[in-house]
């Protein structure tokens, strides 16, 4: 789809850390043309548009105005309310994740967006992750699963929360995990054993959760941001095969049962630009739903951000109930 005619025509709100990037990214589209951008900071969009030659909008709905479609990158707590606005104008949306900061927000944008026939997709970036393409592919038969997140504290911003400590680091890292699990497992969830703690921010900055399925599965997940190593891994136990994963490296390794031992097998995934494939896949959704009239979902869709936000939301209730139950305080 090469022809300006049939550009979408796209925006940015928000463009820190990772919203620089959808800018820069639909720019490097050719199924995408960048409108301009908005940020509640001015000189954070200044900076922007100066690298990439975009106009700055005084308003997110200035721009949306005259935008088919837009991304949204600011805070958790501000995707309720910039995305009702944005949705009520009949604009599709790329929503970064969480969904929203709340379980009753995100159930609000996913009615908003379904009952206007608009796309909705929801950030959940390593679903397009060259690592995930290779564990779908080999998700039978799954037992167990470990997963581990690790970053250290992110920089202060003047006036601001550190980048994405306003909410608990379940909502900020851990809920990738949670969403690649939940697709891995495919079944009912039947207990969470969870322990957390705030260390430099007043949510919890590392979380230990153990989940049990109803068809038996279990997964263990740990999510720290106040780490002093750097770690993106995760590990599938199957009945015939194990499969590590470290899919900020791209590399992992099978060891599977055969009929004479186990087999290894060193896997070098190609590297590839996962969130510019999510952008790619929600440019897809706008134009078939454009052409046809008909709802072309994203891979992964608001109704699937809204089930790993419901898994997040009952993991940090099980964190708090338990620091209430044995009397710890946090300061």
């Amino acid at each position: 789809m090469s022809s300006e005619n049939h550009k979408i025509k796209v925006g940015v709100i928000g463009v820190g850390v990772l919203g620089r990037h959808h800018a820069r990214l639909y720019k490097a589209s050719e199924n995408a043309e960048v409108v301009g951008i908005y940020d509640v900071v001015p000189e954070n969009a200044q900076r922007v548009a100066d690298e990439f030659g975009f106009k700055v909008f005084s308003s997110p709905e200035a721009l949306a105005e005259q935008c088919d479609a837009v991304s949204i990158a600011v805070p958790a707590t501000m995707h309720h309310a910039i995305g009702m606005q944005i949705l009520k104008m009949n604009k599709h949306v790329l929503m970064e994740k969480p969904l929203c900061s709340t379980v009753a927000e995100a159930e609000e944008v996913v009615k908003e967006a379904d009952k206007r026939g608009l796309v909705l997709a929801v950030g959940h970036v390593e679903r397009f992750n060259p690592a995930m393409d290779f564990l779908e592919k080999q998700r039978s038969k799954t037992r167990f699963v470990e997963a581990h997140r690790l970053c250290s504290y992110p920089p202060a911003r003047p006036g601001q929360h550190p980048r994405g400590t306003e909410v608990s680091v379940v909502l900020d890292m851990m809920i990738h995990d949670l969403d690649l699990i939940l697709t891995m497992m495919g079944s009912e969830i039947e207990r969470i054993d969870a322990i957390g703690i705030p260390i430099l921010s007043k949510t919890e900055d590392i979380v230990s959760v153990r989940i049990k399925f109803a068809h038996g599965g279990a997964a263990n997940i740990t999510a720290s941001r106040v780490s002093s190593e750097q770690m993106r891994r995760f590990r599938v136990f199957q009945d015939d095969a194990y499969i590590s994963m470290d899919y900020g490296k791209h590399t992992g390794m099978v060891i599977k049962k055969n009929r004479i031992g186990l087999a290894n097998k060193e896997i070098s995934l190609n590297e590839k630009n996962a969130l510019a494939d999510e952008i790619e896949d929600f440019l897809r959704a706008v134009r078939e739903t454009t052409e046809t009239g008909v709802l072309s979902l994203p891979k992964v869709p608001g109704e699937q951000g809204l089930r790993a936000l419901k898994l997040a939301v009952d993991i940090i209730d099980n964190i708090r109930e338990y620091n209430d139950r044995y009397g710890f305080k946090f300061t």
